[in-house]
């Protein structure tokens, strides 16, 4: 749990552990169900990468548990949850089911879809829970912090559980990497001293996301041949790179769009820098 909570409350806010029991039961569901439908051996190897994953998600919610409160109301901090964070807790949950496939190998039958399907729901979820936020007026910096950092890992594990079933190209995972390295080169020129502007509008970043998501989604079940999906992760993929480089061109300042540069070190919390990834978050 995050200092600042400790130090305000001097106890874990009540939300975030019924979250980490809802970890627990889903992982301990998904182990059993795949012990009765495939075996136990697969449900144990599943069970590896799934908790890691929901470890990590419960790190990167205590982390970020004091910033529960509206962009312009830094003091107003909330103590639930509330049901749009719930819903991509949700998703994080779905992804970490995909994530358990990564050592299981390829498996047959309907369960040859699983990975599929767990990614498809989690990506179907990605545009419900801002419209609840939106709705009900509960949009916090925590819910987008959340919404950053889950879509990051379902990109990310997705790719990773396709490359490992031979569904999916190894080097469509530069994608998966091209977020890490801007960061990486941004965090670089600040290191140096050399200026760091704002990141550009862009109105293709959203709908490159939906196609990404779809993409995977797709090139994850049993249907295509994998000669068809190689052809079709080419297409997809070289758009969404060309804008991560013309991205990192603009915040170095050699194209324009950079007006109101930004030299100051904003570390992690840097919105504009989360907001690029594979996802596409404006």
């Amino acid at each position: 749990m995050s200092e600042a909570v400790r130090r305000r409350t001097g106890r874990t806010p009540r939300a975030v552990v019924a979250w980490a029991v809802a970890g627990l039961v889903a992982l301990a569901t998904g182990a059993a169900v795949l012990t009765a439908g495939v075996a136990p051996d697969t449900a144990g190897v599943w069970l590896l990468p799934a908790a890691v994953v929901v470890a990590w998600e419960w790190w990167f919610l205590t982390g970020n548990v004091d910033a529960n409160h509206p962009t312009d109301a830094p003091d107003a901090r909330r103590d639930g949850l509330g049901l749009a964070n719930g819903v991509t807790l949700g998703r994080g949950l779905l992804y970490a089911g995909v994530a358990g496939f990564l050592l299981t190998g390829s498996l047959n039958g309907a369960w040859a879809w699983a990975p599929a399907l767990l990614y498809g729901a989690g990506a179907a979820l990605d545009a419900v829970d801002g419209a609840i936020a939106r709705h009900v007026g509960s949009q916090t910096v925590l819910g987008e912090r959340l919404d950053m950092g889950v879509d990051t890992l379902g990109f990310l594990v997705a790719p990773l559980v396709g490359v490992a079933w031979g569904r999916i190209p190894v080097w469509y995972l530069a994608l998966s990497a091209a977020r890490y390295l801007f960061k990486f080169g941004r965090w670089q020129r600040q290191r140096r001293g050399l200026a760091v502007y704002d990141l550009p509008d862009s109105r293709v970043r959203r709908p490159l996301a939906g196609l990404q998501m779809a993409f995977i989604a797709v090139a994850l079940a049993p249907v295509l041949p994998v000669a068809i999906v190689e052809y079709l992760a080419a297409v997809v993929v070289t758009p969404s790179l060309l804008v991560f480089a013309r991205d990192y061109l603009a915040v170095a300042g050699h194209v324009g769009g950079s007006d109101g540069g930004d030299e100051e070190d904003n570390g992690e919390d840097d919105e504009a820098v989360e907001r690029v990834d594979a996802a596409g978050d404006d």
